[in-house]
């Protein structure tokens, strides 16, 4: 196995072990961004000359935590000190940040390496940047954490930062064929990354396995100890939920999370339906207001000064939310409320829920960056989300299957996720047909 090869942790523990240096693990990574990124455009800022010198500063100390050594990429809404941060704007071009986002303050002091900057959309909304997706280049990654889910599936880094305020990164993750996790809302410190929805923007992760995923976590939380790997045998339950949504899903999707649910069942989970409360078919539309009122006032000063160069489809948003009156907005945030406690009873019956991560596979990138209605409700709640690699459409693109679980239960949600995982790794991909 090549060095670009391995994950987070594999790499980790190999840097530790000096088995694999830093200087070995970043030139691998580099040779890849050269041969694919022409293709792919997951990055908006890479300096290989920079990345090797951190390299080789890194190798001769001592190591400084469970990330020594390993490059991260970062997406190009969070502040990064000595790099550019533009958030995918012509109206940050050029900009560089004299401090770096609290998160990427914490992946340094776990000894992680800043690869790059990643592409993101225009301020995390939907106006597209360059990537594609790296299975189909004629495909469209997802948005808004676009550069980092293509980047990770590429192979040209073992992890990414990215976020989330509707799906941004629960369906790159589905389309790239990659592990996007997003916490319960908070959780990961946001201070230093460019806002649009203060009450729904969330920091997430996209790696190559759970395991990666979890020890981000304990990075972005500041835990002093992760377990690199557990031998705690534990089966959990599993309720498929038929969210209101359910039907916007193809016929495929649909099918193959059936399918899924059965096999898993097999392997032994109490698995069955979840039922959510007849209000919640109104909490998608209802995440939407809420964003797009706090998007109107978060982003005031470009609508006031660089109209002009912001996209149609963030003028619309923004537009919608300033004719949003303080009454609605407040009734929206109230029902989001008592949605958080109408939904926990559900979780004493299921410690995850099965969802779609996204309708189907990755669109044409012609037709946008893809429907993150799946992860709208979810947002509204503020729960944590995990989105798994587990099936592949008729066009060979990958299909994410998603896990949620409760608020707060962000460990019982990636031990779950962990056994999902072995299951899917046991047996050969569902193909939609």
């Amino acid at each position: 196995m090549r060095p670009h090869e391995l994950g987070l942790v594999e790499a980790a523990e190999a840097i530790a072990a000096r088995r694999l240096s830093s200087v070995e693990l970043v030139t691998d990574c580099l040779a890849v961004v050269a041969a694919r990124e022409p293709q792919v455009g997951a990055w908006v800022h890479i300096d290989p000359d920079q990345v090797l010198r951190e390299a080789r500063r890194l190798d001769s100390e001592p190591a400084s935590g469970p990330l020594h050594g390993v490059p991260v990429a970062i997406k190009d809404i969070i502040d990064t000190c000595g790099m550019p941060t533009c958030s995918g704007s012509s109206i940050y071009a050029g900009r560089r940040p004299g401090m770096d986002a609290a998160c990427v303050a914490l992946l340094k002091r776990a000894g992680a390496l800043m690869m790059g900057k990643t592409v993101t959309t225009e301020f995390a909304y939907f106006k597209a940047g360059k990537t594609r997706n790296p299975h189909n280049l004629d495909h469209t990654p997802g948005g808004s954490s676009s550069g980092s889910a293509a980047a990770v599936a590429s192979l040209m880094v073992p992890a990414a930062l990215g976020s989330q305020t509707a799906g941004s990164l629960i369906r790159p993750a589905s389309y790239c064929g990659v592990v996007g996790y997003k916490p319960t809302y908070g959780d990961f410190p946001v201070a230093g990354v460019k806002g649009l929805s203060h009450s729904l923007d969330t920091l997430g992760v996209l790696t190559r396995s759970v395991d990666d995923a979890r020890l981000l976590r304990s990075v972005l939380t500041a835990d002093t100890v992760f377990p690199f790997s557990s031998s705690e045998r534990w089966i959990p339950s599993i309720g498929l939920c038929r969210t209101p949504d359910w039907l916007q899903a193809s016929p495929e999707t649909r099918h193959g999370l059936e399918q899924l649910l059965l096999s898993l069942g097999a392997c032994g989970a109490r698995v069955g339906d979840a039922q959510l409360p007849s209000s919640f078919a109104m909490f998608a539309d209802l995440q939407r207001k809420v964003m797009a009122y706090e998007t109107a006032r978060s982003l005031a000063p470009e609508y006031d000064g660089y109209r002009e160069q912001l996209s149609e489809p963030l003028l619309a948003l923004i537009e919608y939310g300033q004719g949003l009156s303080t009454e609605e907005y407040s009734e929206a945030r109230s029902s989001a409320e008592q949605g958080m406690v109408a939904i926990s009873p559900i979780f004493d019956e299921w410690d995850v829920l099965l969802a779609p991560s996204a309708p189907g596979t990755a669109p044409l990138a012609s037709d946008g960056t893809g429907d993150p209605l799946f992860s709208r409700m979810w947002m509204l709640l503020g729960v944590p989300t995990i989105s798994l690699p587990a099936l592949d459409g008729q066009n060979g693109l990958p299909v994410g299957i998603q896990l949620v679980g409760s608020r707060f239960g962000d460990d019982r949600l990636l031990r779950a996720a962990q056994w999902v995982e072995k299951v899917l790794s046991d047996r050969p991909r569902f193909s939609l047909l």
